[in-house]
């Protein structure tokens, strides 16, 4: 009996046929949560520490360590919550969001289903009556609106004449010019407002002769209105991507959509609505990535001074 307990047993207790657990764990690739649980352990901290510290809510941070990024909003709010938490724990930041987008690309390959196959002799896969006649009636309008067509652009003899033709023709005559479509006018005096949707955004605004109209690390879900009388307001961030912009109440595209610095781009009413445009864009319209020598505080600016 004392032989068989040996010869099941080593001398530390374990059972021969099984690995100690850290040995058995060794080796296995360590996900961007992993790493940064066991950065957070090895400080001895707690979500709640951690959560208090970057102002990022605890269960945003679980869904980060269990590497759950379909809990989160956006790809956006993965990518800039392990910055921010990488940061803290004086991680390599590129290394931890590396990771994140290849777990994030991962997720999307996996995300996509295979098409179920169609049994012709499966009674449960057969289309039900409903949707046999939903196909009917689109195959009625599809045909109604091909036979509009040839006679709209082939046949155009078999109808009435279009009105819009009489007038030109009328015009024509008469020797007045149709009246033109009236293009919306920009409004220069609309109110400007940035919102972040990410804690600790920092964000500078200054005019065009480099005085400061406001500078914060702003919260999530705080905005900034640009005074109606500022000269060439500007802007200084470096997480376009996380401000949301509105001119007089109506959305309008963001700064940029990637993990830049952006610096000097003109925020004026006129400039928002007209960015993109071709030949409409001011000089400096166009942001410009500025290179960090290294990791910053989440939100923190790689200068403060005042002016451009």
């Amino acid at each position: 009996m004392q032989d068989e307990t040996r010869a099941g047993l080593d001398g530390d207790g374990h059972d021969q046929g099984e690995l100690p657990p850290e040995t058995a764990q060794s080796g296995a690739p360590q996900t961007a949560g992993g790493q940064l649980r066991a950065a957070r352990e090895a400080r001895g901290l707690d979500l709640s520490q951690v959560a208090a510290e970057t102002r990022i809510p605890q269960r945003h941070l679980e869904n980060i360590e269990a590497g759950e990024y379909g809990n989160l909003p956006s790809r956006t709010y993965a990518i800039g919550f392990a910055r921010s938490y990488a940061r803290m724990l004086d991680l390599d930041e590129r290394s931890i969001l590396d990771q994140v987008r290849a777990e994030l690309a991962q997720d999307e390959t996996q995300g996509r289903a295979a098409p179920a196959k169609f049994e012709p002799g499966d009674p449960a896969r057969v289309p039900s009556g409903k949707l046999a006649w939903l196909g009917a009636l689109a195959a009625v309008l599809l045909l109604v609106g091909g036979f509009a067509f040839y006679r709209t652009y082939f046949s155009p003899g078999l109808g009435p004449a279009p009105l819009a033709e009489e007038t030109q023709v009328a015009a024509a005559e008469t020797g007045a010019a149709p009246d033109a479509p009236a293009t919306p006018a920009i409004d220069p005096n609309a109110e400007v407002v940035f919102t972040s949707e990410m804690p600790d955004t920092w964000v500078k605004f200054y005019d065009a002769s480099g005085a400061e109209l406001y500078q914060a690390q702003m919260g999530e879900g705080e905005s900034f209105t640009i005074p109606r009388d500022a000269e060439g307001p500007q802007v200084w961030t470096g997480r376009p991507y996380a401000l949301a912009i509105t001119v007089g109440g109506r959305p309008v595209p963001k700064l940029s959509e990637e993990d830049e610095i952006v610096r000097d781009v003109p925020v004026s009413a006129e400039a928002l609505l007209t960015r993109g445009q071709a030949g409409s864009a001011a000089p400096g319209a166009t942001p410009s990535p500025v290179t960090s020598s290294g990791p910053t505080p989440a939100g923190t600016p790689i200068a403060t001074q005042t002016g451009t």
